[in-house]
């Protein structure tokens, strides 16, 4: 192809293709724009599959195929930043890769630890995991990245843990951290894909970096519509790491492999998906995503967090019930209760008042409608008698909304659609951006 030399710059990348076919990319001499042009363009025309030509199969995640990828990190000294979704089948990835032989030195977990059994935001320590005997640092409140301590007896680093497509799910802040950290540290970075249950459609405001948190680091919308390894490529591509990991990967586009260091940074593809893929996680990303339908309406129910509302932590389905005790009492009541992953949160032991969305998953799925409903915010707002209060204090929901619009277009009284037309202009530049990292066929 007389275009491939403006292919995308993946900087000595692998990128392993369905087909299991290794193909190494090196950048283009040319221009910025130039060297950004579609990652499309890096496979041959014949293994391009639209997504109206692919039949529908189950997706396969990156961390399942093995054969592509165990000769590169064979005899190496391993760090992986895992949790409980990690999984090759049944088993978990470290159980597997350690049974294969391959030697796993350190274990770096996120927010709700490596078995994911952790509050939201509780603090978890570092400790030796019981069933593999190997040393877990957790990487989740006052540290955030590996040192280089933690990293000195490694040879390869490789993320491997379940998204859910949502800005304010903190994997993808985690994916950041773990990024910079390896690349300032001169690690090779290998990102095991995974599908993003949540990947056919993009929506919501885009973040003001003005309100960058750990809850939203990037000027990304609510939901971006990519997979966690089309993401690194993104915030890498767009130089939305720390200037050295910048600068490092700046130099990894023209670093030679050698058989000490067989790549830099490589992703392993999924197999089998596209962005029309409805993938349902076969392990839950975290306790209070129990199920497929929580994971469908947290990128709009989430917004609860930012109020007075119990967005239904301490109940069997948080996220798809929310409600307060002074709503009326002929709406939907539940009773908020610790639970597993939810010790404390609001309204414990009262009586709420409000709605439940639990339905069968493709309901679900068509009350979404592909897109961030707000109607139920609305609702609330509208319904609750201390509208000065309806809002928590803490400024926690402009840090989910990534503005402070957001919160006075509804105290303001705007339509839903008004909301949404002003999301549109950064919607349509943050999908120019998004398009030229995405490795699978497109929703549009």
């Amino acid at each position: 192809m007389s275009n491939m030399k403006f292919s995308f710059l993946i900087f000595s990348l692998l990128i392993i293709l369905s087909n299991c076919t290794a193909q190494k990319h090196r950048p283009a001499t040319g221009s910025q724009d130039q060297a950004a042009s579609s990652p499309s363009e890096m496979i041959s025309s014949d293994q391009q599959v639209t997504s109206s030509q692919q039949p529908e199969a189950q997706a396969i995640p990156g961390a399942e195929r093995i054969s592509v990828y165990l000769p590169l990190i064979k005899g190496k000294r391993i760090g992986i930043f895992a949790n409980q979704t990690s999984t090759v089948g049944d088993t978990h990835l470290v159980d597997t890769l350690k049974k294969l032989g391959v030697d796993i030195k350190v274990i770096f977990g996120p927010e709700h630890g490596f078995r994911g059994t952790a509050d939201a935001g509780e603090k978890v320590g570092n400790y030796v995991d019981q069933k593999t005997g190997v040393p877990i640092v957790s990487l989740y409140g006052n540290k955030r990245k590996p040192s280089a301590e933690d990293l000195k007896d490694i040879d390869i680093l490789i993320f491997d843990i379940q998204d859910v497509g949502c800005r304010f799910y903190t994997i993808i802040s985690s994916l950041q951290d773990f990024m910079e950290a390896a690349f300032e540290n001169g690690k090779p970075l290998m990102i095991l894909d995974r599908p993003n249950p949540n990947g056919f459609y993009v929506d919501g405001p885009v973040l003001d970096p003005k309100f960058k948190s750990f809850v939203g680091m990037q000027p990304v919308p609510v939901v971006y519509g990519m997979t966690i390894a089309e993401y690194a490529l993104m915030i890498a591509g767009e130089k939305w790491l720390s200037e050295k990991a910048n600068q490092k990967y700046d130099y990894y586009r023209t670093a030679d492999n050698s058989p000490d260091t067989p790549f830099h940074f490589q992703v392993i593809k999924c197999g089998n998906y596209t962005h029309n893929s409805k993938y349902v996680l076969p392990v839950r990303p975290s306790p209070n995503l129990p199920e497929i339908q929580s994971i469908y309406l947290y990128p709009s129910t989430c917004f609860f967090e930012g109020t007075v509302f119990s967005e239904g932590r301490g109940t069997d389905k948080p996220f798809e019930v929310f409600g307060h005790p002074l709503l009326s009492k002929d709406l939907y009541s539940f009773v908020p209760k610790p639970n597993e992953g939810a010790k404390s949160s609001k309204h414990y032991f009262e009586t709420c008042y409000g709605w439940n969305l639990h339905d069968e998953p493709g309901k679900v799925l068509q009350e979404v409608n592909g897109r961030i409903q707000l109607k139920w915010l609305l609702q609330a707002y509208k319904l609750f008698p201390g509208k000065d209060t309806f809002f928590l204090k803490t400024n926690h929901f402009d840090r989910l909304a990534g503005n402070d619009i957001l919160m006075q277009q509804i105290k303001d009284g705007k339509s839903e659609d008004e909301i949404r037309k002003s999301w549109e202009p950064g919607l349509a530049q943050f999908k120019t951006i998004r398009k030229k990292y995405l490795l699978y066929p497109d929703f549009e």
